[in-house]
């Protein structure tokens, strides 16, 4: 597998451009297959270490310590929640949301800005995935989002995660009616983007495949203070090509409306 973009690079810490489908760990994972943390050890040496996570399915900024007192300052600023992570996710609009809650009737309903305030831990009855606990149980997660462009039934919403839970915005979004597009665990499988429901007199329709097959998810940017300078970082991943052509696509034909 290709070795992924470096974003930053120094004597104390490394930043990749993870793509979608790359494990960061091997850990948990059955059967073979490159891992980030496999093909970044294996050039940098053992002792870099990742100071967070991000789902294989996700691509963008991945952060990684080069030494032991870098790793130290970086995992105490995500455990203090001083780090400022930015995410894209292209949704797609539901009539409900997860576990049936209602929401806002019609396409393009979401409110310009919102939070999700809804604690999460481990679906007990389906290994490797999180759920909502809304009375007791799980753990304090909140997210901001706000909806950058509406496409009809789609949208491209930016996120900040407030807490670092496991599949935390894909949980809260899908929690909002609005999961991420093409999400095996949390989404809606009839949710797939056609250029033939998006352009008029579209031919082909028979061996038409979808603009976008990978989680539409990414990563976009980590804001944290250097370990040596103290200085503020901004990392940030440009959106992939794929997610990329999809929204060229939506802008095209879906009758974008931008939002402030």
């Amino acid at each position: 597998m290709t070795f992924p973009d470096i974003l930053l690079e120094d004597e104390t810490l490394v930043a990749f451009d993870k793509p979608s489908g790359m494990a960061v760990s091997p850990e948990g994972r059955k059967g073979a297959g490159a891992t980030l943390m496999g093909l970044v050890r294996g050039r940098f040496g053992p002792a870099t270490a990742n100071v967070h996570r991000l789902d294989a399915d996700a691509s963008g900024v991945v952060l990684c310590a080069r030494t032991k007192p870098a790793l130290d300052f970086l995992s105490g600023q995500f455990q203090s929640k001083t780090v400022r992570k930015t995410h894209w996710a292209l949704v797609a609009l539901l009539a409900r949301g997860a576990g049936g809650d209602a929401v806002r009737d019609g396409a393009g309903a979401l409110p310009a800005e919102f939070t999700v305030d809804l604690a999460l831990g481990e679906d007990e009855h389906k290994p490797g995935r999180v759920r909502v606990f809304r009375k007791r149980g799980g753990r304090p997660s909140v997210t901001q989002f706000r909806v950058l462009e509406s496409f009809g039934r789609f949208a491209w919403v930016e996120c900040r995660p407030l807490t670092g839970r496991m599949h935390q915005v894909r949980v809260h979004l899908a929690s909002a009616g609005a999961p991420v597009l093409n999400d095996a665990l949390y989404g809606d499988p009839g949710s797939v983007l056609l250029l033939s429901e998006l352009k008029r007199g579209y031919k082909g329709r028979d061996k038409e495949r979808p603009l976008l097959s990978r989680l539409a998810l990414h990563a976009g940017s980590l804001g944290f203070s250097h370990p040596l300078s103290r200085e503020p970082v901004e990392v940030t991943a440009p959106i992939p090509e794929d997610l990329g052509i999809a929204l060229k696509y939506l802008r095209k034909f879906a009758g974008a409306g931008a939002r402030a």
